[in-house]
């Protein structure tokens, strides 16, 4: 179980990734999901630290927050 703090840095966490990534003119959304369903952190780009930011969560964690959060909507 993902504590509420744990829960806040993994959503302001990806939230930073996603913007990160749109700056430079990739597709985030995909780059994410694939990375996801894949396990590979290649489909991250490295820039601003964005692969290694995204490889300290569990991938489980980070599925289970964003199911969370699009239930509770």
């Amino acid at each position: 179980m993902i504590d509420n703090e744990e829960k806040k840095n993994i959503e302001s966490e990806l939230i930073s990734i996603y913007n990160d990534l749109k700056e430079i003119g990739y597709e985030p959304k995909e780059q994410i999901v694939s990375y996801l369903i894949s396990g590979d952190p290649g489909y991250i780009s490295s820039h601003n630290d964005c692969r290694n930011r995204i490889t300290k969560y569990k991938r489980e964690d980070i599925i289970n927050i964003m199911l969370d959060t699009f239930i509770n909507k």
